[in-house]
């Protein structure tokens, strides 16, 4: 159920909101007069002073590079724990958030506790129970693998080749609450050309390893760890190494065929070009190689048939038409060993430190972690991923301050409002055009905090009325739920769609934020509305630049390169005027020419400029955007107070906040992965391409024509 053209676009960002500096709070109360500038003297803009102050390395000038200017000594002076690949200001909000969620589902359970606050405590205490899982070895799976026909590999010539069946495979994974994505992608979900209903699509498939890196070939370095991975986890389920070497590599040749026939990402990004309707009966004369009516009746629920009639949606036309031809030419016992193992590898979180400890060698080489996470805080991220609704109800009870809503709401309007001016006054843009963008605009929906039903314990209770969790039976418990969640998705096939549903926006206990091209909204979730990242107590121009940047990043995303395809009621139709359509595309080659030629210096790698188009199409907007609101704000309000002890105006001060916001420190492999397979700049990049693409932030420094963050040339697309 992997997500076609990642409709879903996500900006990481976080904040702590509260009204009272609005109102006047304490860091407008005091202050004392420096170089004839009001400077705040309470404990919080001191606090925040210090916290800018650390950062910044005053040994590089601003206007060559700002991202080292604003973020160098942070990065000298951090190093990055064991069991983390990444460490910044974000890990931070992240660890706040996991140390709430930890107060919470450790806390004695009440006497009229509801059954999904239970069942949250209950999955947390069988992921802790290290020795009881120990204790039960690979007999979970083992079960499974042998309901499942068997891992090949493993079963040597006891292997019943006659009885298997891809499509079985499929089935089989279904029905035991593993992904049907392997050989092909299946789903219920929005009709991208009728929003208001729910439909079933089909796609290529979810490969154990990026595209990117499989169409390197066993040479690679991370794709040679990945082999060894599955040869290594074979042999532990009882494989013998040398048929394990012989038959995991048929299954990986398998792998590359998929790749190979898969569309790389960079031509994924055009939905109209994706999206071909047909019945089911004409999918059937176009690839006879399965009997999909069978198929899509066995996968979904017994409730919700289809007939030949219905109506799908067929992603990448030509991977079915080849998809065929590499079933037929490929061995039954390398599919069936490339299946086994995914659903082993799917596995291995849940099972014994043996093959927890061998998937993390395999992560070294992926991303660089070198040791676990401790145990608890990945028990955290387990539970509140997998009860997301129930662990959100929990962390907004307890934790979410109401009036970070109201604030964040203002915010959001504010830069609504600067973003229709940018609309109004663009000179590329038809009147035709231009009209239709402030219709889309105007009609986005915000989201923030959390849906009011989060409060209603009867709708929690009902929701989660079929999840079963067996605190002895973890990987058992996480399959139960990972077939609640399939058949949920599955039974809305045809229903209407309720775009401000509260089960969609319920996914409070998150640190991010994201932009929905087919409901039109951004969503800002309770869990970044806290931390370093907002303050009530310090200047709004902090705030502005850190929260308010991904307020306006995410409204851009209505009008990068993907979200541009969906009209006001989020349905994919083309409403541009060709003229203004190759004026975008001209701007957007911009962009992508621009982030293209920028090269990453740790692992000397080219950014992929067409992939991550739409995301720094978004941070140019959100910079601007923001700075431009700010900038309104203080003509109606005044010039904010300055901080103590740095000699930076105001609008210097956004820049730096905003900068900060992204200080980071990667490992090299993590940083190569993020790269090559990723939709998002790399944190220096997304400082210095928006910098540089303002003329508003070299005129706040200073910088002379030419230098590094003034050039001659600029992008700009919004």
């Amino acid at each position: 159920m992997k997500r076609y053209l990642e409709i879903f676009l996500f900006a990481w960002i976080f904040c702590n909101c509260d009204t009272s500096h609005i109102k006047g709070g304490s860091a407008r109360t005091r202050h004392s007069s420096t170089r004839n500038n009001i400077v705040c003297m309470t404990d919080e803009c001191k606090k925040a002073a210090k916290t800018i102050s650390d950062k910044i390395d005053n040994s590089v000038s601003p206007c060559e590079n700002f991202y080292i200017f604003a973020c160098g000594r942070y990065i000298k002076n951090i190093e990055i724990p064991e069991d983390k690949t990444v460490l910044d200001g974000f890990s931070v909000v992240r660890d706040v958030l996991q140390d709430q969620m930890r107060n919470i589902i450790t806390a004695p359970t009440k006497p009229n506790e509801i059954e999904p606050s239970k069942m949250v405590k209950k999955l947390y205490s069988a992921c802790l129970n290290k020795d009881f899982i120990e204790k039960r070895e690979l007999d979970p799976i083992r079960n499974i693998h042998k309901a499942m026909g068997g891992w090949p590999a493993v079963e040597g010539d006891n292997w019943d080749e006659k009885a298997w069946s891809w499509q079985k495979a499929a089935i089989n994974c279904r029905k035991y609450g593993y992904s049907v994505d392997y050989v092909i992608d299946f789903s219920v979900s929005t009709d991208l050309k009728n929003s208001s209903t729910k439909i079933i699509d089909i796609d290529q498939s979810d490969l154990g390893l990026s595209q990117v890196f499989l169409k390197k070939g066993i040479d690679h370095p991370v794709v040679s760890a990945y082999h060894s991975f599955q040869v290594d986890m074979a042999v532990l389920y009882g494989a013998d190494r040398k048929h394990a070497e012989e038959q995991m590599r048929e299954a990986l040749e398998f792998e590359f065929g998929l790749a190979n026939i898969s569309l790389p990402s960079e031509k994924r990004r055009n939905a109209s070009a994706l999206y071909n309707p047909m019945t089911i009966g004409e999918v059937q004369k176009r690839f006879p190689y399965n009997d999909w009516k069978d198929y899509f009746n066995k996968i979904l629920p017994e409730t919700t048939q289809v007939m030949d009639d219905e109506v799908i949606v067929v992603y990448d036309i030509e991977f079915f038409e080849q998809l065929g031809k590499l079933l037929e030419e490929t061995p039954k016992r390398a599919i069936a060993n490339y299946i086994m193992w995914r659903v082993a590898a799917e596995s291995t979180n849940y099972l014994t430190d043996k093959l927890r400890k061998r998937q993390l060698a395999y992560a070294g080489a992926l991303i660089g972690q070198q040791t676990e996470e401790p145990r608890w805080r990945e028990c955290i991220n387990l539970v509140t991923s997998k009860f997301e609704i129930a662990s959100a109800a929990l962390y907004v009870r307890e934790y979410f301050n109401e009036m970070s809503k109201s604030v964040a709401l203002d915010m959001v309007n504010n830069i609504k409002q600067e973003f229709e001016k940018i609309l109004k006054t663009i000179p590329w843009m038809d009147k035709q055009t231009k009209s239709v963008a402030l219709d889309k605009v105007r009609n986005m929906v915000t989201h923030i905090g959390y849906p009011d039903e989060l409060g209603d314990d009867k709708k929690l209770t009902e929701f989660y009325k079929n999840v079963t969790i067996d605190e002895n039976k973890f990987l058992e418990s996480i399959l139960s739920i990972n077939i609640f969640e399939a058949d949920r998705e599955y039974e809305k096939l045809r229903k209407s769609v309720n775009k401000s549903d509260w089960e969609t926006h319920s996914k409070a206990a998150v640190v991010n934020a994201a932009y929905s091209p087919i409901e039109n909204s951004i969503r800002f979730p309770a869990g970044i509305l806290q931390g370093q990242f907002f303050s009530a107590d310090r200047p709004l121009f902090m705030n502005y630049g850190a929260i308010g940047v991904v307020i306006g990043h995410e409204i851009t995303h209505g009008f990068d390169d993907v979200g541009r395809q969906f009209d006001a009621n989020g349905n994919l139709e083309d409403w541009w005027q060709q003229s203004t359509a190759d004026a975008y595309l001209v701007k957007a080659k911009c962009i992508i020419d621009q982030y293209g030629n920028f090269t990453e210096s740790l692992t000397g790698l080219n950014l992929n400029g067409i992939n991550t188009q739409g995301e720094n199409i978004a941070d140019n907007g959100g910079v601007k955007e923001a700075y431009l609101a700010y900038q309104e704000y203080s003509k109606k309000h005044g010039k904010e107070l300055q901080l103590p002890g740095l000699n930076y105006s105001v609008n210097q001060l956004f820049w730096i906040a905003s900068a900060q916001t992204w200080c980071a420190k990667f490992r090299p492999e993590e940083l190569q992965t993020r790269i090559l397979t990723g939709k998002h700049s790399p944190n220096e990049f997304r400082v210095l391409g928006p910098f540089i693409n303002m003329k508003e932030f070299s005129k706040d420094f200073n910088c002379p024509e030419s230098s590094t963050m003034n050039p001659v040339e600029r992008c700009e697309v919004w």
